[in-house]
């Protein structure tokens, strides 16, 4: 499932399974790209993983709870609690394999 959210709904919905978090800004050009990539991943992983978008200017507070410096950043959580981190742009590949072995 690949879905935008708020602050708010992210918090509820994180604590439990598996998420994959994109932090990511309107006006970054690698962060669009993405967006293509997360649409892919998500036909690939289907109910395996939560893909939730975090426009980063609308969610600063999180933002900076997490210790986003850069944007693209992808951050996979467990029942809540971060396992894994990548930073700028991704390939299929590697977000798939970094979900398949949480």
């Amino acid at each position: 499932m690949l879905k935008e959210v708020m602050e708010d709904e992210f918090r509820q919905s994180s604590q439990k399974g598996l998420v994959l978090a994109d932090f990511y800004s309107t006006a970054c050009g690698p962060c669009k790209m993405l967006a293509f990539v997360l649409a892919d991943v998500d036909k690939a992983c289907g109910d395996k993983v939560s893909i939730m978008k975090l426009d980063f200017d609308k969610n600063r507070a999180l933002a900076e709870e997490f210790g986003i410096t850069s944007y693209p950043t992808l951050i996979l959580l467990k029942d809540g609690k971060e396992i894994k981190r990548l930073t700028g742009l991704q390939q299929k590949p590697a977000i798939v394999k970094m979900i398949e072995e949480a």
